[in-house]
C-alpha cells in the first residue's frame, strides 16, 4: 500500500477526478475565524481509511457534503392527496429537496378506504391512496423527473411503483428518468411493524420481481430500502439494529441470485434506512460501522466486483421513539442531536421528527421548524466542510469496531439459523428486541435511565400546545370519491386486467407489468391486493 503520504496523495489524484463531477460547494470552506477547513484530516493515529473507497467506513464518496448536502426529505402524508400535495408544495417552497410519501394504514396492508378493515383509519396517519386518481392528485404540478421520491410501503410497494411509473408517464416522464426509493422491505414487518399481507416466500418473489424490472426499466431507482429503522422503533439496540437489517439485506441478494440476477445487475440500487437514536457517539460508530460491515459482505460474501454494489447509501430518521408528549418543546432538542449524529456519520438522506408527533401529525409550523433543523447544521454549523471530522477519534473509531464486531456475531447465529426469513419463522429477532426492549423500560420506569420531562424534571400543570386534526369528514369524502371511480372506469378493461395479474401470479413470470396494465386501468389497491391474496395467502405471525 505504500506509505501514508503516499497514499494520501493517490486518494487527492483520484478524487480530482470525483471532482471532476461533482464540483465542491464551495471554493474554499473556512471557519468563522477565517480558518481554511481541509477536505480530510488524517493523523498518524487514525486507520488507514479513505472517504470514496473501500471498505467506505468514512464516507460513500471522496468529498460528501462538500460536494453536495445531504437530500433533507421530510416525511410527509395525511388526508386526502390534495391536502399532502399542499403540504408538499410548502415543504419543496421551504427548501426541502426531495418527496417522502407517508401512507394511511388501509394503503400499506392493501385495502380501499371503502373495506370495512379501514374503519376509522383513513387518512389519519398518512395520505389514502386508493387508486392511480389518488396518485395523479398527489403529484399535480409536481415534475417527476425533478424531483426524487421515497415511498414508505412494503407489502404493496408494487402497486404504488407502478402508480408513480403511470403518474410518469402522464406528465410524459420516462420511467428510465424516474428516481425514487421504495422501501419494500418485507422482512422487517414480520420482525418488528406489521404492515404484512403475504407469507415470506410470496412476498421475497414480489420484492425480487420488482428488482429484475427495475434494472431493465426503472434504472435510476432505489428499489429497495432495507430498513433497520422501525426495528430499533420497536426497542431493539444500536448492534441489533446494524445486524438485524444487514441480515435482511443479505437475504434479498440472496433470493436476487436465486432469481437469476447477477448482484452487480440489482446491488447498486439498494439503499437503506436507519434510526438516529439518543446515544450521538454510538450513532455515529453505528452508521461508519454498517457502512464497513456491508462493503465487506458485497465484496467477500457475494464477490459483488462494481463499487456502488458495495457501497451502503442510507437515509435517516430521527428516532421518534424518543419523542415525548410531554413538554414536546424538548424534542427540538433532541432532533437536533439525532440529526446532527446522522450528518457526522455519513447519511445521504435525512428526516427531521416534528416536536408534536408524539401527540398528532406535525402542524405546518412544527414541519417548519424541523426542516429548519436541518438547514441550520447544513448551512450554518460548519459540520459539512470536511469529511467524516470524528475520524481519528479514540472513542469513535473503538465504538466503530465494536459495534462491527458485535453485529457480525449476530449475523453469525442468524446465518447458523438458515439466514433471515428461517430466523424470522422461528421468532428469534423477535424475541430478542423484546428482551432488550422490556430491559430499557423496566431502567426508565426504575429511573436508571433518565427521560427529561417524563421520569425527570416534569412539570406538573402543561398545557397542550395547537395540534394539527385530520379533517373528521375525509373518509366519507374519500369513499365517495372511490365509488364514483368504480362507476365511470371501463369494467371489463378491470377485470381483464386482474385476471392476468392473477395467472402471472399463479405462475413464473414477472408481475410488475401486470399490475402495472391493472394499476393504469383504475383497479384500486385493495382490488389489486385482494387478487394477490387469492394467489399467495395471507402471513399469520409466530
Amino acid at each position: 500500500m505504500g506509505n501514508k503520504n503516499e497514499n494520501k496523495q493517490r486518494w487527492e489524484e483520484k478524487t480530482a477526478r470525483w471532482l471532476e463531477k461533482a464540483p465542491e460547494r464551495k471554493p474554499t470552506f473556512t471557519t468563522l475565524s477565517g480558518i481554511e477547513v481541509e477536505r480530510l484530516y488524517t493523523e498518524h493515529d487514525t486507520p488507514e481509511e479513505w472517504p470514496g473507497e473501500f471498505p467506505y467506513t468514512r464516507g460513500i464518496h471522496p468529498t460528501m457534503y462538500r460536494s453536495r448536502l445531504w437530500t433533507m426529505r421530510q416525511y410527509a402524508g395525511f388526508g386526502s392527496a390534495k391536502e399532502t400535495n399542499e403540504r408538499f408544495r410548502y415543504l419543496l417552497r421551504q427548501g426541502q429537496s426531495g418527496l417522502s410519501v407517508a401512507f394511511d394504514l388501509p394503503t400499506q396492508i392493501g385495502y380501499d378506504s371503502d373495506d370495512p378493515m379501514a374503519l376509522g383509519e383513513v387518512g389519519k396517519v398518512g395520505v389514502a391512496i386508493d387508486s392511480l386518481k389518488d396518485m395523479e392528485q398527489l403529484f399535480a404540478g409536481i415534475p417527476l423527473d425533478e424531483v426524487s421520491t421515497s415511498m414508505t410501503i412494503n407489502a404493496p410497494a408494487a402497486i404504488l411503483l407502478a402508480m408513480v411509473i403511470a403518474v410518469g408517464e402522464k406528465q410524459g416522464v420516462k420511467p428510465a428518468q424516474l428516481r425514487g426509493t421504495i422501501q419494500n422491505d418485507i422482512l422487517k414487518e414480520y420482525i418488528a411493524r406489521g404492515t404484512y399481507i403475504f407469507p415470506p416466500q410470496p412476498s421475497m418473489r414480489l420484492i425480487t420481481d420488482i428488482f429484475q424490472y427495475c434494472a431493465e426499466h426503472v434504472p435510476k431507482w432505489n428499489t429497495i430500502s432495507i430498513s433497520g429503522y422501525h426495528i430499533r422503533e420497536a426497542g431493539s439496540t444500536a448492534v441489533q439494529e446494524v445486524a438485524f437489517t444487514l441480515a435482511n439485506g443479505i437475504q434479498y441478494v440472496k433470493a436476487a441470485l436465486a432469481a437469476g440476477l447477477e448482484v452487480d445487475q440489482f446491488a447498486p440500487r439498494l439503499s437503506f434506512f436507519f434510526n438516529a437514536h439518543n446515544h450521538f457517539f454510538e450513532e455515529i460508530a453505528k452508521f461508519r460501522a454498517a457502512r464497513r460491515l456491508w462493503a465487506k459482505i458485497m465484496k467477500h460474501r457475494f464477490h459483488a466486483s462494481n463499487e456502488r454494489s458495495l457501497q451502503l447509501r442510507f437515509h435517516t430518521q430521527t428516532g421518534g421513539s424518543t419523542l415525548t408528549a410531554q413538554q414536546p418543546d424538548n424534542n427540538i432538542v433532541r432532533v437536533t442531536l439525532q440529526a446532527l449524529a446522522a450528518v457526522l456519520g455519513g447519511t445521504q438522506s435525512l428526516h427531521t421528527n416534528a416536536r408534536d408527533e408524539a401527540l398528532a401529525l406535525p402542524t405546518e409550523e412544527s414541519a417548519r421548524i424541523a426542516l429548519r433543523t436541518q438547514q441550520i447544521i447544513a448551512h450554518e454549523s460548519g459540520v459539512a466542510d470536511t469529511v467524516d471530522p470524528l475520524g481519528g477519534s479514540y472513542y469513535i473509531e473503538t465504538l466503530t469496531d465494536q459495534i462491527e464486531q458485535e453485529a457480525e456475531k449476530l449475523i453469525r447465529q442468524i446465518d447458523e439459523l438458515g439466514g433471515a426469513v428461517h430466523a424470522v419463522e422461528q421468532g428469534f429477532m423477535q424475541r430478542e428486541i423484546r428482551r432488550v426492549a422490556l430491559e430499557t423500560q423496566r431502567k426508565i420506569e426504575r429511573g436508571e435511565e433518565v427521560v427529561v420531562g417524563v421520569n425527570r424534571f416534569t412539570l406538573e400543570n402543561e398545557t397542550e400546545p395547537p395540534l394539527m386534526r385530520v379533517n373528521p369528514a375525509f373518509a366519507k369524502e374519500q369513499i365517495t370519491a372511490l365509488q364514483a371511480l368504480r362507476e365511470t372506469r371501463n369494467q371489463e378493461e378491470v377485470k381483464r386486467t386482474l385476471e392476468r395479474l392473477k395467472q402471472a401470479a399463479a405462475g413464473t413470470e414477472n408481475v410488475m407489468p401486470f399490475i402495472l396494465d391493472a394499476v393504469k386501468a383504475y383497479a384500486t389497491v385493495g382490488e389489486i391486493c385482494h387478487t394477490l391474496r387469492g394467489v399467495f395467502g395471507e402471513y399469520k405471525p409466530v
